[in-house]
């Protein structure tokens, strides 16, 4: 089968290197957030600064230099789908970082977690394409297997509930079936996203540092899909102090 294929081999026909340049002083850690909601409005509460810049068909997306409790942190978009989110953050790699906090939302198979709650994944079903090309074919990967601990313990001291499971990695939301949730549920699945897989392989590959929280959005644990704060408008307040405790986390461990 073709995603079997895997070839170890690092250098590709083209690399990030030959698109991207090292940029002078890029700041080892990255915090990266999916809605573009949150992204407009941290740059302004955090004052960022313009340092670098990606360019794909869909136009030049910044990459700015914050400063949170005394560290110097980057802080790019991420993009949907784990093939789009790899490519970015291929790229950022290039420009010098070296670890990598990625938070955003996800659906939850287990209506009992609720809107807004953080899940911290601990691996991920690899029901996706992009991983393959970065890991050995497996089911699973396992993921946050350096800095749980840290974070959760940010969690605790700040008064935030957490759960912990496996996430659901998959390629097409709109195939989520009946069926197929109730395999990834009896794999253990407790939320369903689109990129945690591809990342931590793609990571792993290059020898970077990633770490992935959530926050719980759409309910499928139901018998008819509840969107809840699924939009990115919806509870924005709420879901900006979820993301700062990845900040918190960057600021701990850089």
């Amino acid at each position: 089968m073709i995603l079997q294929e895997f070839d170890n081999e690092k250098n590709a026909v083209i690399n990030p290197e030959m698109i991207y340049k090292r940029v002078p002083d890029f700041p080892e850690t990255v915090v990266a957030v999916f809605s573009h909601y949150l992204f407009d409005r941290l740059v302004k509460v955090l004052d960022g600064k313009q340092i670098a810049e990606l360019r794909d068909v869909d136009g030049n997306h910044p990459v700015y230099s914050v400063t949170y409790k005394g560290k110097k942190l980057a802080f790019a978009k991420a993009r949907g789908g784990g093939a789009s989110c790899v490519g970015t953050y291929e790229d950022v790699i290039a420009f010098g970082a070296k670890r990598i906090i990625l938070t955003g939302n996800c659906g939850v198979l287990d209506k009992s977690i609720e809107d807004c709650g953080i899940i911290i994944p601990n691996r991920a079903i690899r029901d996706e394409g992009t991983s393959y090309h970065y890991a050995p074919a497996a089911d699973f990967i396992d993921v946050n297997v350096r800095y749980a601990d840290v974070f959760k313990k940010i969690c605790d001291e700040r008064g935030y509930k957490y759960v912990e499971g496996t996430t659901w990695t998959t390629d097409a939301f709109y195939r989520e079936t009946p069926e197929k949730v109730a395999r990834r549920k009896k794999m253990g699945a407790i939320c369903v996203e689109m990129e945690c897989a591809s990342m931590q392989a793609m990571c792993n590959f290059r020898g970077v540092e990633m770490f992935e929280y959530f926050y719980a959005g759409d309910n499928l644990d139901s018998d008819k899909w509840q969107p809840r704060s699924l939009s990115g408008k919806v509870r924005l307040d709420k879901k900006e102090k979820i993301v700062l405790l990845a900040f918190e986390l960057a600021a701990e461990i850089s």
